[in-house]
C-alpha cells in the first residue's frame, strides 16, 4: 500500500488504520505540515485540523458524544458533521477529506478550500 495516492488531482497522504479511528475519542495524526484530528461518526470518519478556532486548542483531545467534540480548553462545542460551533454559525473547524481504502484512512494533503473561518 503506498503512502500517498492522487485522486481527481489531489493528494491524499495515508494516515491510520481504519480500526485506530473510534466513535469515542479523537485520533491525531500527521499529514504533511498539518496536524489532523480524526473522528469516526456513526461509521463515517472526518477529518479536521487539531486546532480549535477560538486558540488553537488540541479540538482531537476533546470529549467526543453525540457527534459533537468539546475542545479541552475553553469547551467550544462542535458539531463533528459539519464542523460548525454548535452555539452559533460563527466558527467551523477547518476541514479534510478522508478517502477510504481497504482498512486505510487517507487525508488530504491540503484542507478543503473554505471550510473555516
Amino acid at each position: 500500500m503506498t503512502s500517498e495516492v492522487r485522486i481527481e488531482g489531489r493528494v491524499f497522504v495515508r494516515a491510520a488504520h481504519r480500526r485506530a479511528v473510534t466513535p469515542e475519542r479523537g485520533t491525531v495524526v500527521r499529514v504533511r505540515r498539518y496536524e489532523v484530528a480524526l473522528f469516526d461518526v456513526g461509521g463515517d470518519v472526518v477529518a479536521y485540523e487539531n486546532a480549535c478556532p477560538h486558540q488553537g486548542g488540541p479540538i482531537g483531545e476533546g470529549f467526543v458524544e453525540s457527534g459533537t467534540v468539546t475542545c479541552p480548553w475553553h469547551a467550544w462545542c462542535f458539531d463533528l458533521r459539519t464542523g460548525t460551533l454548535t452555539l452559533g454559525d460563527f466558527a467551523r473547524l477547518r476541514r479534510f477529506d478522508v478517502h477510504v481504502e481497504g482498512s486505510e484512512l487517507y487525508v488530504a494533503a491540503e484542507p478543503v478550500e473554505g471550510s473555516a473561518w
